[in-house]
């Protein structure tokens, strides 16, 4: 495929905005190659700026689950924006998707929205901090909650000890309160316990890690950092931006059994549109302003558009009792076919797969963390991009990310999909 003028977008947006992008992992620099531009999308793919057509595996980072453009979300907007695209004030539609959101997620009682999974994400660390009366938090390796300072932490040199900043203009101050643990490792969260009692606040986690490919927890692991919490009077913080909505209705609390503290959202819950939330019990979120003393605020928080495409999607996922079935098979069915073209080319390679997520490593061992993660070939998976580019199918620009399946994708498109790995294999 030819990228032309995707390419002459680059060079004018790289004067004027840092790099060409809005958010550095759409500047292919994992990868290599020019970005590409996008100008509409509908259902499972991609038009670009050239003209090609895409098969999309993205789905903006994980909202489209039921595809692009899907026409109650639409219509819901148009409706909305005519009304007027914001106010500062409250709107009947808040109340309506929370009272459907609350109805939908398992051990919430009350929920605030925000606009990104960043600011859920800070906020309810924040709102954990004035709610326990502690300081520290533990997050781990490889799970990314946005670029909030207390999230930008890369590790110290051992379990017990505090991190530093990873990225220039967050404080040492602010790195010495975040602790970093290895996924999948309870004892390394439980010896972080130890030698800082009585004061870690929460634990923050992707419940499904969704940032250094697909990792789903292993077996006990949640259950085990919510018997952590409860043994230390710690708060249990699960960031389901990517997987609330998506993995079952009521998300990871559903799939699993395990009950978070505060749940985080975003993604699917905004339909596309740029929304965050945080969630919780009466007991906790009482203590979020105006009714207790955690400040939280946001002009545009609540913004009806964002609101009309969030119930929308809801409303068409509530109503839609195989949805996540179906999406489950899809993922199985692409999961499989990419797993036997591998295998029959002897390309070393790992898949893993939960619901509608999913993520090849060319690896040798069990992706289970970031360091494992971390051991597969980024050489061979810049040659698998750009193979799949030039097939017209888009997957993320990055080896440390999940792929992401809509409703919206047919076994005739999962067969392009896999017959183009095929195509690929033997130059891998």
């Amino acid at each position: 495929m030819k990228y032309q003028r995707s390419s002459q977008l680059f060079r004018a947006a790289s004067e004027v905005i840092p790099g060409g992008v809005n958010s550095p992992v759409r500047a292919f620099k994992a990868v290599g190659g020019t970005p590409i531009f996008v100008n509409k999308a509908k259902g499972a793919y991609l038009y670009d700026a050239d003209g090609n057509r895409l098969i999309d595996y993205i789905n903006s980072w994980g909202p489209m689950v039921l595809g692009h453009a899907f026409p109650p979300v639409i219509e819901a907007v148009i409706e909305k924006a005519q009304l007027g695209t914001s106010f500062g004030m409250p709107t009947e539609i808040e109340t309506k998707i929370a009272e459907l959101a609350v109805s939908m997620v398992p051990n919430i009682d009350q929920i605030r929205f925000v606009n990104s999974g960043t600011e859920a994400c800070m906020s309810a660390v924040r709102l954990a901090r004035g709610f326990s009366g502690k300081e520290k938090i533990i997050k781990f390796a490889g799970c990314y909650h946005g670029h909030s300072d207390s999230f930008l932490i890369q590790a110290g040199s051992g379990a017990v000890t505090f991190g530093s900043p990873n990225s220039p203009g967050v404080t040492e101050g602010t790195a010495k309160d975040t602790l970093l643990a290895p996924y999948n490792n309870l004892e390394a969260v439980a010896a972080i316990f130890e030698a800082n009692p009585s004061e870690i606040a929460c634990i923050i986690v992707e419940p499904v890690a969704g940032n250094m490919g697909c990792v789903p927890p292993d077996s006990g692991f949640l259950e085990g950092l919510r018997a952590l919490c409860d043994a230390h009077g710690s708060v249990l913080v699960f960031d389901e931006v990517m997987t609330g909505f998506r993995l079952a209705r009521g998300g990871v609390q559903e799939l699993y059994g395990v009950n978070a503290d505060i749940v985080c959202f975003g993604k699917v819950i905004g339909g596309g549109l740029p929304v965050g939330a945080f969630a919780a019990r009466h007991e906790i979120m009482s203590h979020l302003a105006p009714l207790g003393p955690v400040y939280q605020a946001g002009t545009l928080s609540g913004n009806p558009l964002a609101m009309a495409a969030g119930y929308a999607m809801l409303q068409a996922l509530e109503s839609d009792a195989e949805v996540f079935e179906r999406l489950a098979q899809k993922t199985e069915y692409l999961h499989k076919g990419i797993a036997a073209s591998l295998t029959a080319h002897n390309i070393t390679h790992t898949i893993n797969r939960i619901g509608s997520m999913i993520s090849i490593h060319f690896s040798e061992t069990p992706v289970v963390d970031f360091e494992t993660a971390a051991e597969g070939n980024n050489e061979r998976f810049k040659t698998f991009f750009h193979g799949l580019l030039d097939a017209g199918i888009y997957i993320a620009p990055s080896a440390f990310e999940t792929w992401f399946i809509t409703d919206a994708l047919t076994y005739e498109d999962l067969d392009e999909t896999i017959a183009a790995v095929t195509k690929i294999a033997p130059n891998l």
